[in-house]
């Protein structure tokens, strides 16, 4: 016993007239410990919660916002524990760095369940509506969120350590002048990214033609992304061809399934002049009704097209449900009216010379 006595006197000589930091030192640790039992207290009850709420649609979809939660709830702590260090450590000097950081920590939890907030109303509010105005402004603050709210913790955060952001700004919109002098072709991909976005001449999904598609290959293929400097598109033969808004804008748009997939295929073919029209022509309607995906009402129809040097040129012509068998549909009816006029004896004509040889006698 008199051993433990002799170690805190021994304690008490060597903290002897400092007892106010010893007492400071308290009151920092046990501000750590408190924040800590609160955060534990909290993830706690986040979890009973999270379970109480996982029926509901919304927190099935945003699933990730109780993380977001629990970030924001780390952050306001973090901010609460290092005020209350900072003025009991009276150390005013690194006062304001630390506010402007937890700004820009904060921008990150904010930005994220702004987003989840975005596509919450955008689901419920603006697919509810006519116009697709509402659809194409949710898209573009998505787009531009992040940049939102980064740009705004920024200049609170420079603004908290003392720093005039006036001048900043102004030298900002001169540079933005400048800029946008020297990447003019880039802004006019995002000018038309954003023309593109309202207008809606595509969607994503939707099959067009590709006018810079590789020579031989697939010139139609579908809408994969639609960026706000250039689109996607994935062709038959997946290929990905990335275009430039700005050049899109420019051409004419041939979108096969704007309106719906159901289109007319016309596929040429030619007899000999000595045939029988009616027959082929009935011969090519059997061919053409005998396909499963070959709509049946409107009915296929042959017409003849014009007299070519060495053939009578029909063209079938038949609606299709699915705009994405096109080139099945061609190859269906050219292989089996092949085979049919074959066997029924039509010929299909090439073109044929005649050769005179004449011979002078001297």
């Amino acid at each position: 016993m008199d051993n433990l006595y002799a170690f805190f006197d021994m304690l008490k000589s060597i903290f002897d007239g400092k007892a106010d930091y010893l007492h400071i030192i308290y009151k920092a640790m046990a501000a750590i410990a408190g924040s800590f039992i609160i955060w534990f207290i909290f993830h706690v009850i986040l979890n009973s919660v999270k379970k109480r709420v996982a029926k509901y649609e919304f927190v099935q979809i945003n699933d990730r916002i109780f993380n977001i939660a629990r970030k924001a709830f780390i952050y306001v702590l973090l901010l609460v524990t290092g005020s209350y260090l900072i003025r009991i450590f009276n150390a005013h000097f690194i006062e304001k760095l630390f506010y402007a950081l937890f700004i820009i920590l904060l921008s990150a939890p904010i930005k994220n369940f702004l987003i989840i907030a975005l596509n919450y109303l955008k689901k419920n509010l603006a697919s509810k509506t006519e116009t697709k105005i509402d659809d194409i402004i949710f898209d573009l603050l998505n787009k531009f969120a992040g940049v939102i709210v980064y740009a705004i913790a920024i200049i609170m955060a420079l603004d908290i350590l003392g720093v005039n952001v006036m001048p900043f700004i102004a030298g900002a919109g001169v540079a933005g002048i400048a800029i946008g002098f020297a990447a003019k072709d880039t802004l006019s991909n995002l000018i038309a990214g954003v023309l593109l976005i309202i207008d809606r001449p595509f969607e994503i999904g939707d099959r067009i033609e590709v006018w810079t598609a590789p020579s031989g290959s697939s010139t139609w293929g579908d809408v994969m992304d639609i960026g706000l400097r250039a689109t996607k598109i994935k062709t038959t033969d997946n290929i990905v061809i990335i275009i430039p808004n700005n050049e899109i804008m420019k051409r004419d748009i041939v979108n096969y399934t704007i309106t719906s997939s159901k289109i007319r295929i016309r596929v040429n073919i030619g007899v000999a002049y000595d045939a029988d029209i009616q027959k082929a022509k009935d011969i090519i309607f059997k061919v053409a009704d005998s396909s499963e995906w070959i709509v049946k009402d409107p009915p296929p129809k042959t017409v003849v097209r014009n007299f070519g040097e060495s053939s009578v040129d029909l063209q079938l012509r038949v609606w299709i449900n699915d705009v994405r068998k096109r080139m099945d549909t061609i190859s269906y009816v050219t292989d089996k009216v092949k085979e049919a006029f074959d066997k029924e004896g039509i010929e299909i004509p090439y073109p044929k010379r005649d050769i005179y040889i004449t011979q002078k006698t001297v």
